[in-house]
């Protein structure tokens, strides 16, 4: 993902728990959309609609997803997809920049 792109932004913060998560929507020229944000040390757990990439930009974080056994640890440059319709646990260790994706 580049710095520069033709979005729409929605000005006004998305924060999720208690300020732990904070995110700006996105909506590209060809419709798509994305969130951009950044979630503080923390476990969490998320429910997702549609389905989603996170795209981690920086930072480091464990996160189990629907139906895994385990957790799996994601650093920035890495990415990881999550169904639609479900939720997933993430533990942050180091404060997580990213991009969602909605697919």
């Amino acid at each position: 993902m580049t710095d520069s792109l033709q979005a729409t932004v929605r000005t006004r913060a998305n924060v999720y728990f208690d300020g732990k998560c904070v995110s700006h929507s996105l909506e590209l020229a060809d419709g798509s959309k994305k969130s951009v944000g950044v979630i503080l040390p923390s476990t969490l757990n998320f429910n997702t609609g549609a389905p989603e990439r996170m795209e981690l930009v920086d930072g480091e974080c464990r996160v189990k997803l629907p139906g895994a056994a385990d957790w799996a640890t994601y650093r920035g440059g890495q990415s990881f997809d999550v169904p639609g319709n479900s939720a997933f646990d993430i533990e942050v260790t180091q404060t997580l920049h990213y991009v969602c994706h909605f697919l």
